[in-house]
């Protein structure tokens, strides 16, 4: 597959990059990229949320009434999970939710991921550029001439540029990444995946010599 390279100003270049099919070009498998999306969501939780149970809430432990006779429901104490103030029965405990995928899945569902987009023309790629300034104004006018200002858009260099970062942060539409850095979620969520081009070799790179 061969991709056009286009200018920041939104023009041809006149250029074309040829991108790897065993990483644009595969099959892509719907399962591996739904575990690597379910991974990457778990590992994003705290798992930090807690309820008391009736061995941690505050009130005595006192019996309230004696077992027998009484005419009542017999009661340990005010703790109990059927009163106010008692505790939660089978409430939330902290826990980690964090599940990792064996290395030959993540690949798989990387390269599905990138695949996928390919297919459906979602792939952009610019030549390589950075900026003088942190000018949210000129990361904008870059959007904007490649027509895809307003949607959400990953754009993916080959290394970190702080310049770049600072300029795109405070765009809403857009995140900007280091391509080996790149998560399946990552991919999968925004609708254009620009690349700068350096950045393809850095992506294609990070599969190393393994095919899966």
């Amino acid at each position: 597959m061969e991709l056009e390279v286009y200018k920041k100003n939104g023009s041809p270049s006149g250029e074309k990059i040829s991108l790897s099919p065993e990483v644009f070009e595969i099959e892509p498998h719907q399962h591996a990229m739904y575990e690597a999306v379910k991974s990457f969501l778990a590992n994003q939780r705290q798992g930090t949320n807690k309820t008391k149970t009736r061995g941690e809430v505050a009130g005595s432990g006192k019996k309230l009434w004696k077992q027998k006779h009484t005419g009542r429901a017999r009661m340990g104490s005010a703790r109990s999970p059927l009163w106010k103030g008692g505790g939660t029965i089978f409430g939330p405990q902290p826990r980690d939710y964090r599940f990792d995928l064996p290395k030959k899945i993540k690949r798989l569902a990387r390269k599905s991921a990138l695949s996928y987009m390919a297919k459906n023309s979602s792939i952009k790629i610019i030549e390589d550029f950075t900026f003088e300034e942190p000018k949210t104004r000129q990361m904008a006018d870059v959007l904007k001439a490649l027509n895809i200002d307003g949607k959400k858009t990953l754009l993916l260099t080959q290394s970190a540029d702080n310049n770049i970062l600072r300029a795109g942060r405070n765009i809403p539409s857009l995140q900007i990444l280091e391509a080996r850095k790149a998560s399946t979620y990552e991919i999968l969520k925004c609708e254009i995946v620009l690349f700068q081009q350096s950045a393809i070799a850095a992506i294609e790179q990070s599969f190393g010599g393994s095919e899966q």
